[in-house]
């Protein structure tokens, strides 16, 4: 499936040879289980707490009259109870697999559960990685929350009812009803949560569910630590709820009716619950959801797979630990403890200056992770790292990996602090402390090649040819102070380059002049604005229409943009300000600086008589999604390219299909996508008719 990857296989589970292998398996689970369920933080990583839970499991399987009574495989949760409030309805743990095999054969096995009756349709949704909760309402009001415990009971959290977003005290009607899902931290959230609790003297948690977790419980604190809550459930019998209709909904009819009750759920993220019919398109959607995986501000380590229909649930039963009409495609584990052995501080294009973290090798989604950024020195401090600390690493898709946080309970007391440099680590200038983000004094001349580097990349002016070498030699016989003097160089000077020959230096001279052509939001991605980037200097290059309309705009102008908020907007057109000398000399280069295809704001007066901007432009107000290989005239484009094409025809790209999705254009193996949007109902286009219908922004 074009631009989607498979969820690589699981890595084994730990082989137990005999019964003493077994206890010993058990005693480390069960304690890895007390610590992860209690404070969220335990000892071991998910991946190598499911595989020694599937090595128990499958000793056990081999071995039905040995199980020891505290195995962590027989009870919901690892059965750590944390409260005595009753669940009416217990809240069960789900099943894995971990290959479209296992998923093939546990599809089977629901099959022969039905009579042998096909599966009347799926749901697929995202398995979200925080701390399971039911939330009472009654009449509407928010009354109670209660862990998920042991599954029979849990503990009474009622007092973070005000903490937490996407539980409102009042839904939007007087219904009486349980609702359970997922309380988890964004990303903002994590980093506020830190915050909070290093200001107030206590250690940084290691990981966002660890601060799920102990910020559910906490009861005494001088501080609130907000949360983010999204439902996945609700019970449905006449006993737990006055509205009726729920018993008769399907499962992604439950979720979008709970949206409606004002509760928080995915239906307004890439990864919202979809209906399948079929379990291709199941595992199809169950890779899209892996490669979206990244682009979340909320953190999931799988795919839940659903019966949809509410009587295929009632047939297939439930087991004691786990649904049977259920299950969760784990994903290769995105978190990892290894050890922080070093830190290494580079210097950016702008002259920031990054620390990042050096580690014990340790495979996190099937990559070898031995670097990982650390952010800032005041994030440093705030997690109060130390050389020698277990850490968690976090890696999500092609993200550059982070570290989380260190677990403290793992420290032996050898650990030595992180020493911060005094001076630039690159030229030795002095170095500017002002803000979180530290930066050398030279500020971008500190870091000239690696500004030129970014401006003539693929996603700004695209110029090939221009690797760094050539780079470093342009500067280094002081060719060019920026990428602005690259417009201006003769081809006698590049001749005089090492290994650059007649041919070489036509085919650059070629692609330098190409590049003044590009439209203004490469030229803009170019400049290396700070809080900016390619998404970013689109919308920004679609919304003013010029440089000029750009450089005349005050911080409540940038404001208007989507993305840009009121601590981004200052930064930005401070950077306009720094970078003014550069961008004269680019517009006395005769370097494009208009954005292709921009219509003004209509004039007042016309858009009160219902004219709107970009009128007639052919994608007005559509959203669109392209998936699948592009053909035709639009072959060679990139997403990137496709997205400037979008926004150029008054449109705006998206990456997910939704209800809110006006055209979905569908190329080679288009997939789930595609699927979706038939069923939706979506008008759907192959690239030669869209290049036909954008004939005119084809440039």
């Amino acid at each position: 499936m074009s631009g989607m990857t498979k969820p690589s296989a699981a890595a084994p589970a730990v082989d137990l040879a005999d019964e003493v292998a077994y206890l010993e398996a058990v005693a480390q689970a069960r304690k890895a289980a007390d610590a992860y369920y209690g404070s969220g933080e335990s000892e071991l990583d998910d991946d190598t707490y499911d595989r020694l839970l599937r090595g128990i499991t499958a000793w056990e399987a081999d071995h039905p009259g040995q199980i020891a009574a505290d195995s962590p495989s027989q009870q919901v949760a690892a059965g750590v109870t944390t409260g005595d409030v009753a669940h009416t309805v217990p809240m069960l743990s789900l099943g894995n697999v971990f290959s479209d095999e296992e998923l093939t054969a546990w599809a089977a096995s629901l099959q022969r559960r039905l009579g042998g009756e096909a599966v009347a349709g799926w749901a697929v949704e995202p398995k979200l990685d925080g701390v399971a909760l039911a939330a009472r309402y009654r009449e509407g009001r928010l009354v109670q929350l209660v862990t998920r415990g042991d599954g029979t009971t849990g503990e009474d959290v009622s007092h973070a009812i005000d903490d937490i977003t996407g539980l409102p005290a009042r839904l939007t009607e007087p219904v009486t009803i349980e609702v359970r899902g997922e309380v988890l931290m964004t990303e903002a959230q994590f980093e506020a949560a830190n915050e909070q609790r290093t200001a107030h003297g206590a250690t940084a948690f290691a990981n966002r569910r660890n601060a799920s977790s102990g910020s559910l419980r906490a009861k005494d604190r001088a501080y609130r630590i907000e949360q983010t809550f999204l439902a996945y459930a609700a019970l449905a019998d006449p006993e737990h709820t006055t509205d009726p209709a729920l018993a008769e909904l399907t499962h992604t009819q439950l979720i979008a009716r709970l949206a409606a009750l004002g509760l928080g759920t995915t239906a307004d993220t890439p990864v919202a619950t979809v209906a399948c019919t079929t379990l291709e398109q199941v595992m199809g959607r169950v890779r899209e959801i892996g490669a979206l995986r990244a682009e979340l501000d909320f953190e999931l380590d799988g795919a839940v797979i659903k019966a949809d229909n509410p009587a295929d649930q009632e047939r297939a039963g439930m087991g004691s630990r786990t649904p049977h009409w259920a299950t969760a495609f784990k994903f290769p584990a995105a978190q990892k403890i290894t050890v922080l052995r070093a830190v290494e501080w580079s210097v950016g294009r702008t002259g920031v200056i990054a620390p990042r973290a050096v580690l014990d090798p340790v495979d996190v989604a099937g990559t070898t992770i031995t670097y990982a950024t650390l952010h800032n020195p005041a994030d440093i401090a705030r997690r109060g790292l130390m050389l020698g600390d277990h850490v968690t690493v976090y890696r999500a898709g092609e993200v550059i990996p982070r570290v989380e946080g260190a677990v403290a309970s793992l420290r032996t007391g050898d650990e030595q602090p992180i020493a911060f440099p005094e001076v630039c680590p690159r030229c030795g200038a002095g170095i500017d402390r002002s803000q979180e983000r530290w930066r050398c004094e030279r500020g971008r001349a500190c870091g000239q090649v690696e500004a030129i580097r970014y401006a003539v990349s693929r996603d700004a002016l695209d110029i090939d040819g221009l690797g760094e070498k050539i780079v470093v030699q342009l500067v280094d016989k002081e060719l060019i102070e920026d990428f602005a003097d690259l417009f201006t160089i003769t081809r006698e000077q590049l001749l005089t380059l090492d290994r650059m020959g007649d041919k070489s230096a036509d085919n650059l001279m070629a692609a330098i002049e190409t590049a003044k052509t590009k439209p203004l939001n490469r030229v803009f991605c170019a400049l290396g604005v700070l809080g900016t980037g390619r998404s970013m200097s689109l919308r920004i290059a679609a919304y003013f229409g010029s440089m000029q309309a750009i450089r005349d705009a005050d911080a409540v102008a940038l404001e208007e943009v989507d993305g840009i908020g009121s601590e981004k907007a200052p930064v930005i057109v401070a950077e306009l300000a720094e970078l003014a000398p550069l961008v004269d000399k680019l517009v006395a280069a005769g370097v494009n600086m208009e954005q292709p295809g921009f219509v003004p704001p209509a004039p007042a007066d016309a858009e009160a008589e219902g004219e709107s901007k970009d009128s007639e432009l052919p994608l007005t107000g559509k959203t669109v999604v392209v998936t699948g290989g592009m053909t035709g005239p639009l072959a060679d484009r990139s997403r990137t390219e496709m997205t400037e094409l979008i926004t150029r025809a008054g449109g705006r790209a998206s990456s997910s299909v939704s209800a809110r999705t006006h055209l979905v254009v569908a190329g080679e193996n288009a997939g789930s996508k595609l699927a979706k949007a038939q069923e939706l109902g979506i008008e759907i286009s192959t690239p030669e008719e869209l290049a036909e219908r954008l004939a005119a922004y084809l440039i």
